[in-house]
């Protein structure tokens, strides 16, 4: 069973996380979730996944997100922070990163950010600003009211003003669940929309730090062609919020980058997670056959 681990940031803020350590560990995955979710987006995986016994891994939850409510400033900056606090914890110099999303972005930025303690990338369904498209392309437009709202909100948050009470996420059992519905005919496919509802996601996260992932989610991010370590990319052919071809335009631009098309919308790790497993862990056993 997967241990939690904590630690508290210089600024009051609390990081928790999942810990998955074998008897002798070859190096040390990372798993960063998306927007308005958690650690649970990789429990499947870390459960599942064949690495678990050669590899130590870790499922933060991020600052502001699951056990790691903050109702403070988050953003890259505070996020690169905590994952190298993280890692320093565990005694880490180097890891492979894994994100889904938004945890995607965030892997790149700590990479651009901490060039020697990322050994390897594993981006699934990145958002490159540059291939936003739908609401995420507005949103990108609207990001200066994003943050301004967040600012607004932080403010009431700090007065005292900010609901006790938040539902709990279990993104494990609605894969569960939606993968049978979407199984079983149309019904699944509005189990799906609620992945993308912010109606639903602020039922579970804090409002200051969705705002705040939100604009991060649509920020500019580092070049491609400044990333040295190597990288692998699942792109969903059916995105719904990015444009596929401009996805892999963009990470073409990376020295080392290979990029595999699986056939869902967004939600990978939901829709495909047999696949996406085999993927990660053919590439990993490739590129670290010894380890890190």
């Amino acid at each position: 069973m997967d241990e939690l681990r904590e630690l508290v940031a210089p600024d009051g803020a609390r990081l928790v996380w999942a810990r998955c350590r074998p008897a002798a560990a070859q190096g040390t995955l990372v798993l960063l979730h998306g927007l308005a979710s958690n650690m649970s987006r990789w429990a499947e995986f870390a459960r599942e996944t064949s690495l678990r016994s050669r590899w130590t891994i870790l499922r933060p939850d991020r600052r502001g997100e699951g056990h790691s409510a903050w109702r403070g400033r988050a953003g890259f900056a505070e996020w690169c922070a905590d994952l190298a606090r993280m890692l320093d914890a565990e005694g880490a110099a180097r890891a492979v990163l894994a994100g889904h999303c938004l945890g995607a972005n965030l892997a790149l930025e700590f990479a651009a950010r901490e060039p020697a303690r990322v050994a390897g990338l594993v981006l699934v369904e990145p958002m490159p600003r540059e291939a936003l498209a739908g609401k995420y392309a507005l949103l990108a437009r609207a990001a200066p009211l994003l943050r301004a709202a967040a600012s607004l909100v932080r403010a009431a948050n700090a007065l005292g003003l900010y609901r006790r009470r938040l539902a709990a996420l279990d993104l494990e059992a609605l894969d569960r669940e939606t993968r049978a519905a979407l199984a079983a005919g149309p019904a699944g496919e509005a189990l799906l929309r609620r992945y993308a509802s912010p109606l639903a996601d602020l039922e579970t996260t804090p409002t200051a730090g969705y705002l705040q992932a939100l604009a991060a989610t649509v920020a500019e991010g580092p070049p491609p062609s400044a990333i040295r370590a190597p990288i692998l990319a699942l792109v969903a052919a059916g995105a719904l919020f990015t444009d596929p071809a401009r996805v892999r335009a963009h990470l073409s631009r990376a020295p080392d980058c290979a990029v595999v098309e699986i056939a869902a919308r967004h939600w990978i790790p939901t829709e495909r997670p047999a696949e996406m497993r085999a993927t990660i862990e053919a590439w990993i056993g490739r590129r670290f056959p010894c380890g890190l």
